[in-house]
């Protein structure tokens, strides 16, 4: 077993690792990124709808163009990539271990920064397991990464971002979008997303919920009824809507596995996904030297993402002395402001209070001694 030493060691090469990564390197770290698939970017390069919101996180900018740039960057900052690389443990004193093409290796880095991202949740139902029902996210991948379309008739389960945003890019594939069923009674997601999907023709139908999908080894139909106020399906409501594919939007979870071996301590946030990894305004965990950033830390947006490695990376790099005070509290200022910008108005306000709450537990945790802000 061969022992790599680095300054700082990045897991996760999607949205948040990256620019954890460029920040960390620019600032004279030495950077390992380790990623377990074989492209870097994450969520970046399946995402080709453009960005809104300010110019400063990207407006009219297409996701996988954010992340051709970030990924030129860290390329550019010095920082080392290991891509098909598994890190399948973590030690208390962030050592990690590793298997990086077919060699078993111990990382020992003096800062590391978990950038993992979330996973998909699932819903199950009678006929849930038949060839053709599949995560949103997994549609997404296969249609935007791969050029493979998953279906030609969909049933999308979930009105949010995602459950919007992949019933559209399916319909750009080639798919016909049979229904979007959503059993809370609006929809979850922007009204610019939905107002696509309306002008196209797609049925959303709000209080519903799919109750099974039947098929001969595949999908061929899938069954909806309408749901009452604590979401129960009402008999008699059912009707049956012809389909070969199901794609369900409902809801991620913190990829927390590697924080939780570490010995992080945790709080649990709904609206974040469960339960998260509390964390001061550094980004660093009760663990000493173990940082968190992006959806690890609590399920948002990419741009959101992509903050939170900025401050993660600065902020390793500060606590290894490659910064001065008044450079990282210059770069952390202006990090979080645009954070804060992120998180404001109608649709920031939740994230916004449930990011507070995380760092009110940290606070908590540490005495009230270290300051959170």
């Amino acid at each position: 077993m061969r022992e790599i030493t680095t300054d700082i060691a990045v897991i996760g090469a999607g949205s948040a690792g990256l620019s954890a990564a460029y920040q960390a390197a620019s600032a004279g770290a030495d950077v390992l990124v380790i990623d377990e698939n074989h492209l870097p970017g994450g969520q970046l390069f399946k995402q080709i709808h453009k960005f809104f919101g300010s110019r400063a996180h990207q407006a009219g900018t297409r996701g996988f163009q954010i992340g051709q740039e970030l990924l030129e960057r860290v390329q550019k900052s010095g920082a080392r990539v290991w891509l098909d690389t598994l890190v399948y443990g973590i030690e208390r004193d962030c050592s990690l271990g590793v298997i990086h093409d077919g060699g078993h290796y111990v990382v020992r880095a003096k800062k590391v920064i978990v950038a993992t991202g979330a996973k998909e949740n699932y819903m199950a139902f009678p006929g849930s397991t038949l060839p053709g029902v599949m995560g949103a996210g997994a549609a997404q991948t296969m249609v935007n990464v791969n050029r493979v379309l998953p279906g030609k008739r969909v049933v999308m389960l979930g009105s949010g971002n995602v459950g919007l945003i992949v019933s559209y890019q399916l319909m750009q594939a080639g798919a016909d979008v049979v229904a979007l069923v959503e059993a809370a009674p609006k929809i979850g997601g922007y009204a610019v997303h939905a107002g696509k999907l309306r002008r196209a023709g797609v049925p959303i139908l709000v209080g519903h919920t799919i109750t099974r999908v039947m098929g001969d080894g595949q999908v061929e139909r899938v069954e909806i009824a309408q749901v009452d106020k604590q979401f129960n399906p009402i008999p008699g409501t059912e009707r049956v809507l012809e389909a070969d594919t199901v794609c369900l939007a409902v809801g991620l979870n913190p990829m927390t596995e590697l924080v939780w071996m570490a010995g992080c301590k945790f709080c649990f946030i709904p609206a974040f996904g469960g339960h998260v990894p509390m964390h001061d305004g550094n980004m660093e965990t009760t663990v000493p030297g173990l940082y968190v950033a992006g959806d690890v830390t609590g399920v948002e947006e990419a741009s959101s993402a992509m903050e939170e490695g900025n401050l993660a990376g600065v902020c390793a790099a500060h606590a290894l002395g490659l910064l001065t005070d008044e450079q990282a509290a210059d770069k952390k200022a202006e990090i979080n402001a645009r954070l804060d910008a992120l998180r404001a108005g109608l649709f920031g306000e939740r994230r916004r209070t449930a990011k507070q709450q995380q760092l009110d537990a940290m606070q908590a945790e540490q005495g009230g001694n270290e300051d959170v802000g």
